[in-house]
């Protein structure tokens, strides 16, 4: 799916190994937009791949996308070779504090990348 001016460009390829949600995701109805990538990724984690490395690079989200996001995290500390790539650009301290927040309340680690 590609971004438009709300929501985020969105790439599950199983078949390459690229996961990624990246740009701006400003919904109003973030659960709506969201539930198909929830319902892909529950059945990805049935059957994953070697590796998964699923890449965040949001510009900016708002609280009720934060909330998928979670979901997401949930989602992915179930897969056993899955590794979060957060990027942030260099002078958005919000968005790298948020996905180290992300990180400390999921007891997750991520590689956190400057872009």
């Amino acid at each position: 799916m590609e971004a438009t001016h709300d929501t985020p460009k969105v790439m599950l390829n199983k078949r390459d190994g690229v996961f990624e949600l990246s740009g701006r995701s400003i919904l109003e109805d973030a659960e709506a937009f969201y539930n198909p990538v929830m319902e892909w990724l529950e059945q990805y984690a049935q059957d994953p791949n070697p590796t998964t490395l699923f890449s965040f690079k949001f510009k900016h989200f708002n609280s009720s996308t934060s909330k998928i996001i979670y979901n997401i995290f949930d989602v992915l500390k179930d897969i056993p070779s899955a590794q979060v790539e957060w990027c942030y650009h260099k002078d958005d301290d919000d968005i790298l504090e948020a996905g180290q927040e992300f990180e400390e309340e999921l007891e997750m680690k991520f590689l956190f990348k400057e872009i």
